[in-house]
């Protein structure tokens, strides 16, 4: 059985996300994320205005005047959700933890798919796979993924995103299109990015706090790594070391932007300070944008 505050927890999610799929990402999805291929519909007549390109000339040999074939979209989609469930992601100094923050965009991603009669699928990873739930059609297999991303509790404590790449191109046959949602509190993950990218629409989503951006002025603090355990000793009120730590962490995240735009992935950046919907609207934008040209 499951608890009833979980299952509370889940329904208000699902309200949440309902309302912004049909409010504000009603017929984004579908502009964005287009279907595997083409797929042969029928064969008629030529007409004035049509491509000659698709003149099927056994058919035209055959008859003696001309045909074309023509195309349908294959709209079907698999969408599949690879979320970072290292204890990195149970930190949130504002009014959410970034793996609820996670699971939320899972919701709004999910139900956009589902709406579309596309499959969903999900990898639960750490430094190793916790979790995989093949990719199916339906609100209730879309309820069972947020009730996954939301409570399932890890084995372990570490993060390993080549481990969950690796592991996706085992598990799909056809091509995808793959939100890795993660803080990138991580290294030596790029190889298996790119390569996973060549078979796969990879659509990469970083969850940022702004506590580990920018420390405010309080004094002697102790910094614990939730992944290894580590504490360190800093001094907040020292203004040279806060700018170099600032410096650094505002490098890293151009540094892992020029990445994923030299390999071709998109690039959602979240922040648990501010609201999710507008980085995502501008990310279907801009794909949107970039389709028509």
């Amino acid at each position: 059985m499951i608890p009833k505050e979980i299952l509370k927890k889940v329904k208000q999610i699902q309200i949440r996300s309902s309302r912004l799929v049909n409010d504000v990402l009603a017929g984004e999805y579908v502009s964005v994320f287009k279907g595997r291929g083409m797929e042969f519909d029928e064969v008629r007549e030529y007409q004035a205005g049509d491509d000659i390109r698709t003149i099927d000339w056994n058919v035209t040999a055959r008859l003696g005047h001309p045909y074309i074939k023509r195309y349908t979209e294959e709209r079907e989609l698999t969408i599949m959700f690879l979320v970072d469930l290292s204890f990195s992601g149970e930190f949130g100094s504002m009014k959410q933890f970034k793996n609820e923050i996670a699971t939320e965009i899972c919701a709004v991603l999910a139900f956009s798919a589902v709406r579309n009669n596309d499959k969903v699928g999900l990898i639960l990873f750490t430094d190793k796979i916790e979790k995989f739930v093949p990719p199916k059609k339906g609100k209730t297999h879309v309820l069972r993924v947020i009730r996954e991303v939301l409570y399932f509790k890890p084995e372990n404590k570490g993060t390993d995103i080549s481990i969950a790449l690796e592991y996706l191109l085992k598990v799909t046959k056809r091509k995808t299109v793959c939100f890795l949602l993660s803080d990138f509190i991580t290294e030596g993950f790029e190889r298996a990015l790119r390569i996973a990218n060549k078979r796969h629409d990879m659509v990469a989503v970083s969850i940022t706090d702004p506590r580990e951006l920018e420390i405010p002025n309080v004094g002697f603090v102790e910094l614990e790594d939730a992944e290894t355990g580590e504490i360190t000793l800093i001094d907040t009120a020292d203004r040279k070391m806060m700018e170099r730590f600032n410096r650094f962490n505002v490098k890293n995240m151009e540094e892992r932007a020029k990445l994923f735009r030299g390999m071709g992935v998109d690039l959602v950046d979240v922040r648990t300070d501010s609201s999710y919907v507008e980085p995502i609207m501008k990310f279907f934008r801009a794909r949107e944008k970039r389709l028509q040209f």
